[in-house]
């Protein structure tokens, strides 16, 4: 993979400010190139202020060469109307990472970090035409008969189980305790599990995240969670997203629903416990919301829209691969290299007019065109009702270090906090 801005391909052509060449060194993709190649998205340094790197990658134009992790090439659209663009063009790009050219040519180990994210599965997130069409619509149609007034009631219960677990010893972390717990009690709910699954699966998930010693062992605990759970539907069906998908006219196989069932996990937790935990950082520390958390649900809507803007969940995702040789942005690029869309970069874009954006939802943060995300409904209902069940037992929280202490996790794809440590007084604490 080089980068070749297409003015400039031919003999004696000059790199552009702040291409990798300035400093003697030749692009990513290059012969006897060097370890480090583009901008990385890794790291401390980016997880602690991504925007400066996008202001960095916005000196190339609005396409950029990144590493996502070492040796992983990629270009970064940091453009929303480039962004548009690309989301939307199913002919020059792929969603389908089998074409992937780094990966065929063995460039790509198997324990590569950024592996899991952008491998091909049997899902819908990484099929292209009719066979996307098929897996996505079991998801879409299974999602649309959820009842929003039910998913409330589940994200209360959720909610309440969680807050009374810490409410009276008047500290938390509300990122392992409760963002990161919520969507799984809810998904399992969803899932048609009964609850003591959902607690399980809580401490399956956060060894899972952890990556740690635990990690092959809650690998498999998630292969049996989700086993039994296709076994029990299939004897005892009822009003779930589960019997709901095994049901549907598609006939999904078995590993098909499997896979689905595992998109719509991963979709509906990790982004959604970080939506969850940046709007909630954002209320406790932002002057703005001062003084206003317990005046009603609008404060948290803003909050939410807020950090779709400019911290969203999947900061840095979309993936797509060149279908062929192509020039984009007076970029060159090769069949099967990947193109990832920035949509924090997006949605900050410079060139956008827009003066405000409470309320202005035309935002890039569940992408767009055919693989945008279905679950932007039920993804709202509950990252609100959690926030504001929060706040509404403890009125009085606040967060135990300055928000500039905060450590986010470092990774190329999402913007995720490694906790959110609170204090609130146990005598405040409202009743269930």
């Amino acid at each position: 993979m080089t980068y070749r801005p297409a003015a400039e391909v031919g003999a004696g052509a000059v790199p552009p400010p702040g291409c990798p060449a300035h400093a003697g060194r030749p692009g990513p993709g290059s012969p006897a190139r060097p370890a480090a190649q583009g901008l990385p998205l890794y790291g401390p340094d980016f997880a602690a202020d991504p925007h400066a790197f996008y202001e960095r990658l916005r000196r190339f134009g609005p396409i950029a060469p990144v590493e996502l992790s070492p040796g992983v090439e990629a270009y970064l659209i940091t453009s929303y109307s480039l962004a548009l663009d690309v989301l939307r063009d199913t002919e020059r790009f792929a969603k389908d990472p089998r074409g992937w050219r780094a990966l065929g040519e063995g460039r790509i180990p198997p324990d590569c970090p950024v592996g899991p994210m952008m491998m091909y599965r049997p899902n819908a997130l990484f099929n292209d035409g009719e066979a996307h069409a098929r897996l996505r619509g079991v998801i879409t149609d299974s999602l649309t008969r959820l009842d929003p007034y039910a998913l409330s009631e589940y994200v209360e219960r959720s909610a309440e189980t969680l807050i009374d677990a810490f409410a009276d010893k008047g500290e938390a972390d509300l990122l392992s305790e409760y963002a990161a717990a919520v969507p799984l009690l809810v998904f399992n709910r969803l899932f048609g599990y009964p609850a003591e699954h959902g607690l399980r699966l809580v401490g399956t998930m956060a060894k899972l995240f952890d990556s740690g010693e635990d990690a092959a062992e809650a690998n498999q605990e998630l292969q049996d969670y989700m086993a039994g759970l296709i076994a029990t539907k299939r004897e005892r069906p009822g009003p779930d997203l589960t019997s709901w998908m095994l049901a549907h006219p598609s006939r999904l196989a078995e590993d098909e629903l499997l896979q689905q069932l595992m998109l719509i996990l991963a979709a509906g937790t990790e982004p959604q416990l970080n939506l969850i935990a940046n709007a909630l950082r954002l209320l406790l520390s932002d002057d703005r919301f001062a003084g206003e958390l317990s005046g009603g649900s609008m404060p948290v809507q803003d909050a939410i829209d807020e950090v779709l803007w400019t911290d969203p969940p999947l900061a840095n995702f979309g993936t797509r691969f060149a279908r062929r040789d192509l020039e984009l942005a007076g970029v060159r690029i090769r069949r099967g290299e990947p193109v990832l869309t920035s949509y924090a970069a997006a949605n900050t874009d410079p060139e956008l007019t827009s003066e405000g954006r409470l309320g202005n939802r035309a935002h890039l943060a569940w992408s767009i065109g055919a693989h945008r995300c279905p679950a932007e409904s039920p993804a709202r209902v509950i990252a609100s009702v959690a926030i504001e069940k929060l706040l509404d037992r403890l009125p009085d929280v606040r967060l135990a270090v300055p928000a500039d202490q905060l450590a986010w996790r470092p990774g190329p794809f999402h913007r995720a906090l490694a906790a959110l440590p609170v204090r609130f007084p146990v005598s405040t604490v409202g009743p269930v």
